[in-house]
């Protein structure tokens, strides 16, 4: 639950008001990719409000919503080195990764629980939000890094085999940014594979060495989006390597860290999925198109080509895939019709191409955010700071869409599980089978 805090002095809350209404006024858009932009704010300009003007300030702590899932959750940070990559970059002149293993837990006894972020990446997330994308916000306003998850750190694994799904962030995006989803899954027994994909979103490594994201002041080029799909699948194939070498008893973090007891004999790697949100859904269709050991995907409303407006195709949505596939889209964006708004030709290339199983469901009432932690976290944060003000309202529809946060969440949860407890479990889902009254905000699109 997010913290209540003493009421500021009205001067803050009035310039606070003021700047977010003017931000709001500018309008709140995204690239195709999933980068958020807003209008300009600079942080240091005149009516600026930082938290030492304010002695009532304290960053705000978050509640995550509740697993639904009946099993206890654990987590682990491995460190890898992709020796096959050369990368001048990294002190191991390899390329490196960070990964995080969510999963089903024994035992944990007085195991502590997982923050929402490290310290330092909490610091540049933060830092991103309130100062380039204009939410009028001081300067650590998130408390990412003393945000409590579900799960606990470290501690043995439920001792049976898991389904293993691994999930790729938006662009730009910290892994632990769908914590909330991905709690969900390990929690309905999944082991969940989250990546940090290295100079582009923002990494912290082992003893605090911080590698920071791309610079978040323009929207990537088509070549941009193009590269970095690129190296998202080499990222994830490198993964899936890893994850083999780990279910045969190797040892493959950098610092010889061993994995949590039972979890490396708990994943059944012949049941194999993925999802990504934004540019992760194009770079989850680019991975399956390009590795077979990945059994089903869902693309959380990412574009498959490289320029939304302008193109080009990616290779998968001109080509299809041979397994199935789940495009989950938000209330404005990703249609197959050309005859509606919103259009876009990769979807509805991918649509026709298709040959494995495929559905195309539109979450009503959405923008592109609402399918990450922030649709909640944009709700708790206003509204810890500004009450009940009517202009909570207004910034949530221009961020997230108008749908309640926690029917989006719930409706994205029920809808994953279903579709990788379909594919990858082999049990059959009426709620994949068409409309459902109990989400009339989730459409499938023909």
């Amino acid at each position: 639950m997010a913290n209540s805090r003493p009421t500021s002095p009205s001067s803050h809350r009035l310039t606070r008001r003021n700047l977010l209404t003017a931000a709001l006024a500018g309008g709140f858009t995204l690239t195709a990719a999933g980068l958020a932009h807003a209008s300009p704010y600079n942080p240091g300009a005149p009516g600026r409000v930082d938290a030492q003007d304010d002695p009532n300030f304290h960053p705000v702590k978050f509640r995550l919503p509740a697993p639904t899932g009946r099993k206890a959750l654990g987590t682990t940070a491995v460190h890898l080195i992709d020796r096959s990559r050369p990368d001048p970059a990294m002190p191991s002149g390899q390329r490196e990764l960070m990964i995080s293993l969510w999963y089903p837990a024994g035992m944990f006894g007085s195991a502590p629980i997982a923050k929402y972020m490290p310290p330092r990446t909490s610091v540049a997330v933060d830092d991103a939000w309130t100062g380039e994308y204009g939410l009028a916000l001081p300067s650590g306003s998130f408390d990412f890094a003393g945000t409590e998850t579900h799960a606990r750190v470290d501690v043995p694994a439920q001792p049976m085999r898991h389904p293993v799904v691994l999930f790729s962030p938006g662009f730009q995006y910290s892994r632990f940014v769908n914590t909330a989803q991905v709690e969900d899954l390990a929690s309905r027994g999944y082991v969940v594979v989250t990546i940090d994909h290295s100079h582009e979103t923002p990494v912290e490594f082992p003893g605090g060495r911080f590698l920071p994201g791309a610079p978040q002041s323009e929207p990537p080029g088509p070549d941009q989006i193009r590269a970095a799909v690129e190296t998202r699948t080499a990222d994830a194939r490198f993964v899936l390597d890893q994850l083999e070498r780990m279910a045969g008893g190797q040892n493959v973090d950098a610092e010889g860290k061993d994995l949590p007891k039972d979890l490396a004999d708990g994943l059944d790697l012949r049941r194999t999925g993925m999802f990504g949100f934004g540019l992760g859904g194009y770079a989850t269709a680019n991975t399956m198109l390009q590795d077979g050991r990945i059994a089903a995907g869902i693309d959380l409303d990412g574009t498959l080509q490289d320029d939304r407006a302008k193109g080009p195709l990616g290779d998968v949505a001109e080509r299809g895939l041979d397994r199935p596939f789940l495009l989950f889209g938000s209330g404005e964006t990703q249609r197959t019709d050309p005859a509606k708004d919103n259009y876009d030709p990769s979807w509805a290339s991918f649509w026709a191409a298709q040959r494995g199983g495929k559905l195309n469901l539109a979450l009503a009432r959405t923008k592109q955010k609402a399918f990450t932690d922030y649709q909640f976290i944009f709700s708790q944060l206003f509204h810890d700071i500004y009450g009940e003000d009517p202009i909570i309202t207004s910034v949530m529809t221009a961020l997230v869409g108008s749908a309640k946060p926690a029917r989006s969440v719930l409706a994205q949860r029920e809808y994953s599980a279903a579709f990788f407890d379909q594919t990858l479990r082999r049990r059959p889902s009426l709620l994949l089978r068409g409309d459902s009254p109990k989400f009339p905000e989730v459409q499938f699109v023909r």
